[in-house]
Parts: structure tokens; sequence; C-alpha cells
């Protein structure tokens, strides 16, 4: 039985401090949590009830255990979850100041083990029979994730729904494009030529098309490929738009942000739920928008996916108070 959501890419454990407004120098306690934003999503989806799975690779070391016992309690399955002798399990600190400072410091050096995907490793065969195929834009940064990544897209050849999640983080492509933009695009547009969904923030939106006006971003996003493009604006809401030239715009849902690390990937497995129930687009991104709303106000990223239940009563909420 093909999975619903299949996604590829990074892991790791995150830890959080468990108080807030205070450095890490200061910090006496922290929690751990299964991290990596392709993870996140598997484990926001399987809280809809929908079968996912991840492609990654972990070190050879308890984290690694660790990533495998959480996902299993997540109902994500751990088929492809493979293991490098590169390095350790990745992990992942940050620094919590609400309510929009999230500083995050990433161990995963020399090479993170989800970096370390060989494109002959992969299954292709359960890659092209997803439902949804789900990548992100770390996995194009190194080799040999870039070329494996690669290989997947053009063998799924945008079978079902094909998502690129933009997801621009210079600090992981120092050995590539030194960091810089222009040097990672042409990666770049090489996923977007085999997607239908691109999602990102208008950072990643520019880095993709050299395009930052919401509109242009998404016009520019079509043009490379895709059939609908997601650009995420922060607190002026979420644009959509597809290939027929339609454009919605749902405006941000209110909320008291204690962590917002979480909320893309909650966007992420709430936006692969809409689209496989079928929803039109204006129903998905407000559904996704608000399942990332409820992860900002939560401490956790895996741990405090929410499910449909509780996006549902946050949309009427969020209805009530409008009126």
């Amino acid at each position: 039985m093909p999975f619903e959501v299949l996604t590829m890419g990074r892991v790791g454990v995150d830890v959080y401090p468990l108080q807030t407004g205070v450095g890490l120098a200061e910090v006496t306690s922290f929690g751990k949590y299964l991290g990596g934003s392709p993870t996140n999503v598997a484990v926001a989806a399987a809280r809809y009830g929908r079968t996912s799975a991840v492609i990654t690779k972990t070190g050879a070391d308890p984290f690694g255990d660790f990533v495998r016992t959480a996902l299993d309690g997540y109902g994500v399955d751990t088929r492809f979850v493979g293991t490098s002798d590169i390095a350790p399990t990745p992990v992942t600190f940050c620094e919590i100041f609400p309510p929009d400072d999230f500083p995050l410091y990433f161990y995963r050096l020399p090479k993170a083990p989800d970096l370390d995907i060989h494109p002959e490793k992969l299954d292709l065969a359960a890659v092209r029979d997803a439902r949804i195929f789900w990548v992100t834009g770390t996995g194009l940064s190194e080799e040999p994730s870039r070329t494996a990544t690669l290989a997947a897209l053009e063998h799924r050849a945008k079978a079902g729904t094909t998502v690129f999640d933009l997801d621009w983080r210079p600090m992981f492509w120092k050995s590539t494009a030194g960091g810089d933009p222009a040097g990672a695009r042409a990666y770049y547009a090489k996923a977007l030529r085999h997607t239908t969904v691109a999602v990102g923030n208008l950072d990643e939106c520019e880095v993709a098309t050299g395009e930052r006006e919401p509109y242009a971003a998404a016009k520019a996003l079509l043009a490379a490929g895709v059939e609908l493009a997601v650009v995420k604006q922060g607190p002026k809401g979420v644009l959509a738009m597809d290939r027929e030239g339609s454009a919605v715009e749902v405006p941000p849902v209110p909320v008291e942000v204690v962590n917002g690390l979480g909320a893309g990937d909650a966007f992420g497995g709430a936006l692969c739920h809409g689209l496989l129930s079928g929803w039109d687009t204006r129903r998905t991104v407000s559904f996704a928008n608000a399942a990332g709303a409820l992860v900002a106000g939560r401490l956790a990223s895996s741990e405090a996916m929410p499910t449909e239940a509780e996006v549902a009563a946050a949309l009427r909420e969020t209805a009530d108070d409008s009126r």
C-alpha cells in the first residue's frame, strides 16, 4: 500500500530550553524532542490519520535510537530511516525569546547523516507511488543528498503531488555556494521542474526565484514549473496561486507565540492533509495556517502537532472573533 505522505531529508534531536526569555548560557533545564523539518511534516500528517514515512539517516548512536522510537510513537513508518557512520545524529539548540526571536544553533558537523543519502539506495517505487512526496531545499545543499533528491524527483516525474519546501538555511550551503542564494538558485530551479507544489516564505522565494514581492514570487514559481505556489508572508498571512492565476489570500490566525520554530512544519503537514482530502485552495491553506498558529503557541515541534479537531476548533474561534 503506497504511503499517503513520504518526506525526505533532515532529522535530528531538538533540545529546547524549558525557560523562555533566557539565553543558553543561563538556561538550566531542557526538553528533548524529535526534530528536522521534513520529519516533523511526516509526524504532523500522521496526526491527521495519514500513513506517512520519512527517508532519512541518523548516526549510529543513542540519539538515533531516540529518533526511531519517537517516530514509531507518532505513527510514522521508519523503514526508510537508515544509519550513517559519517557523524552523530544532529542536535539543534534554540533560544526562546517570544514573540519573534528564536535563534537556532545547529550541530551538524562535519556533515549530517541525513545528507548521506545515496541515490542508488532509494526505494524509487515507494517514491513514485506515494500520494504526496515532500522534499526540502536543505536536501540540495550537499552531495550525495543533492543527487539523491534530484533523482527521486526525476523518477517521480510529477506523479501524484510533489511538494518542494524551499527551506533556505544558508549555513548548510557554505561548502557548496558559500551560503550565497545565487549559488543555490540553479539547484532550486532543477527541483522546481519536477514539483507540483512549492512552499516558502519571502526569503525562501527570493532564493528560488529572485523575486520577493509575494505576487511576483508566486508567478515566478509557477513559471518555473509548479502548479500551486504557496507564499508565507508572516504577519500578513499566506498567499496561494495556481496555474490559472487564481489567487487566495488568508489572513494570519492570532496567537500568543511561545516558540515559532515548528509552525512551518505544522503548516506543511496540514497542507498535505488538505491536499489529500481534496479541499479547495482556500480551505486547505486556511487549515494549514491555523495548524501553524497552534504550534507557534506551544513549546515543542513534533510533540505539539495538532489533531484535526484542534485545528477545526481554532478556525471556529477565529471566525467567531471576526464577527
